[in-house]
């Protein structure tokens, strides 16, 4: 059989346009293969709530993620589908997203009898700190973070707009700022009692001390700080919440397999095996220099 150039052009082609689709299954198989042997390792429900930022392929424009009524209907189907006496494992990495689908989502993880664990490799966000507060247990990286859940109108805080009508005289104030403030109450008030059904859930058992509910509603609700405010293990430790650090390395392997589209050259590069340590060089001999010496050589 001859093969012309046109004919090995169009196999070239033809090869090319299956090679990200093949790719992709293969991506998605090990994905599968991978929560298959966490949830035998762990008997339990695995599921992944993933945001990366994401591009648009034609033309490669970002696109943030964030969680979506999309993502508080799978998530809902998945724990329906769970037997009642499965614990569950949710892995979180998000931004946060619609307070709507949060509290769907939230509110299934509270009714389900067996255990819920939140794992949090790298950050879980707002949204994703409320899911947080929603398990029996938070599970995280040393190096990992919550953040606030105080409630946002538009660009807006709603502690801050309160604050601005407690400081200013009402005469001063316009009848938007006032609307706003009128809704910052609302939400302020509708946060605190949802986050307080969540820390009071006591299936299958209590797991934050009464006498702290109402100190962590303070904290995470009011805008004591900004709403990108990292609250690292220590922080949410000390404020009473019920913090495991330490994830098992199964959850890493996971996230690799989630990565962030890369557009070109890498931002982040590194070997990635265990990094040795290199052999110490023997010291010089001689007559040592003396104190200073180096330093002053550098100034010159």
């Amino acid at each position: 059989m001859n093969f012309n150039f046109f004919d090995l052009f169009w196999i070239f082609l033809i090869v090319s346009s299956l090679q990200p689709v093949w790719q992709r299954r293969q991506l998605e198989f090990r994905r599968i293969q991978a929560i298959k042997d966490f949830e035998q390792q762990r008997q339990s429900r695995v599921i992944l709530l993933i945001h990366r930022q994401e591009s648009i392929s034609l033309l490669g424009i970002p696109l943030s993620r964030y969680i979506t009524i999309e993502d508080s209907e799978q998530i809902l189907r998945a724990i329906r589908l769970t037997p009642p006496h499965v614990p569950i494992d949710l892995i979180l990495h998000t931004p946060g997203g619609l307070v709507l689908a949060t509290e769907q989502i939230a509110r299934a993880l509270i009714r389900h009898p067996a255990k819920v664990s939140v794992f949090v490799p790298h950050y879980a966000m707002s949204g994703g700190t409320m899911l947080a507060l929603a398990s029996d247990e938070i599970v995280m990286d040393a190096n990992a973070v919550l953040g606030p859940v105080d409630p946002q109108l538009g660009n807006f805080p709603a502690a801050s707009v309160l604050k601005v009508v407690e400081d200013k005289p009402i005469s001063e104030i316009d009848d938007e700022t006032l609307i706003m403030a009128d809704l910052s109450r609302k939400a302020m008030r509708q946060v605190q009692r949802f986050v307080r059904t969540l820390l009071q859930d006591a299936i299958p058992q209590p797991k934050i001390d009464p006498e702290k509910v109402e100190s962590i509603i303070q904290t995470l609700t009011t805008g004591q700080v900004t709403h990108d405010y990292p609250i690292t293990v220590e922080e949410a430790m000390e404020i009473g919440l019920p913090i495991t650090v330490g994830l098992p390395k199964a959850i890493y392997n996971l996230m690799e397999l989630y990565p962030q589209p890369q557009g070109g050259r890498p931002s982040v590069q590194y070997i990635p095996l265990p990094y040795d340590r290199r052999p110490i060089l023997p010291e010089p001999k001689g007559r040592p220099l003396p104190e200073g010496t180096s330093a002053d050589r550098k100034s010159r």
